[in-house]
């Protein structure tokens, strides 16, 4: 009997430890080119006009995918879409294309890894991959001042920080639309200096001085790793 206690013990602590090891956590950036703290009636002289752009980025602080140690890389997504990323983020669009962006320190194993984090995070296709691309990524995440700034390469510069009470118009503005992940937690916010070019894509966009952004943190668990890995 203790012999079955103390085995059931050890299997208790042995799948702690894998699932801790595996779950994946970081900092998030995102920016669309519609406003998401926003109210109804602003939101609605948008819809079908504006927020088919996305960008979203990814700096992971530790855990592993598919056994592969991820700490300190990033990845990055930009997303065109034929329709505006509203409340069902990227299941809005009927059509939508994508390129990955990898942090340009990845080695083989890392890249692949992080190419099938994203698809993982996005719930994007291979088919909807346009391309695959290497940059430097700098993402800086003050969670106090809860403020961020991203450079990817040529592809992006992005400065953003949480939206405020003297961000309001209507005095109506929330978190309109949903982040375009799942996230551990997350705010409304402002972008400051927003530059995105996604030549493979054909586009090109500006959105400075917008309540356009989302900033926020993840933790992706050792079970939903393990489905991915399955599929």
């Amino acid at each position: 009997m203790r012999a079955v206690i103390l085995n059931s013990i050890m299997l208790m602590v042995s799948v702690s430890a894998v699932t801790a090891a595996d779950r994946v956590r970081g900092t998030y950036v995102e920016v669309r080119t519609c406003q998401v703290y926003t109210g109804p009636c602003f939101a609605n002289g948008e819809v079908g006009s504006a927020g088919k752009n996305a960008i979203m980025t990814w700096r992971i602080n530790g855990g592993n995918f598919a056994g592969v140690d991820l700490a300190g890389q990033s990845v990055a997504v930009v997303v065109k879409a034929s329709h505006t990323l509203g409340f069902k983020g990227l299941d809005d669009a009927e059509t939508k294309k994508a390129i990955v962006i990898i942090d340009s320190t990845a080695d083989a194993q890392e890249t692949t890894a992080l190419k099938d984090f994203a698809l993982l995070q996005t719930g994007l296709a291979n088919a909807e991959i346009a391309g695959i691309h290497r940059a430097d990524i700098d993402m800086q995440f003050d969670v106090d001042k809860v403020t961020a700034s991203v450079e990817i390469g040529d592809y992006a510069r992005l400065q953003t920080r949480k939206a405020r009470k003297g961000d309001c118009i209507c005095s109506n503005e929330s978190a309109y639309y949903p982040p375009l992940t799942r996230l551990k937690g997350f705010v409304p916010g402002v972008t400051i200096e927003g530059e995105v070019k996604a030549r493979r894509l054909g586009t090109r966009w500006s959105v400075p001085d917008s309540r356009t952004a989302y900033l926020g943190t993840f933790e992706v668990d050792g079970a939903d790793l393990r489905l991915a890995e399955s599929l």
